[in-house]
């Protein structure tokens, strides 16, 4: 079964450096990439497994988020 060929937006040739000029399909479980600026071709193999997020700050929940506790928030006087 193959996939039709499509270009990749903002893709750079490794060979050439042209820009917009690379196209990546499927065909047998094997996915290809090639340049029709130049005479670069690439076969990668297909990962089966879906990579799984990384685990950073921004995904994950505070710890005051997973407690959802409440905190009180006493005001000081600069007077005193």
């Amino acid at each position: 079964m193959s996939t039709p060929k499509r270009f990749i937006a903002g893709a750079v040739c490794p060979r050439c450096a042209a820009m917009d000029r690379l196209r990546t399909w499927e065909q047998n479980g094997v996915r290809y990439r090639d340049c029709v600026a130049c005479d670069f071709f690439e076969q990668l193999p297909i990962e089966e497994q879906a990579a799984s997020e990384l685990s950073t700050r921004v995904n994950q929940p505070r710890e005051s988020q997973r407690e959802n506790e409440v905190q009180t928030v006493r005001i000081l006087d600069p007077k005193k």
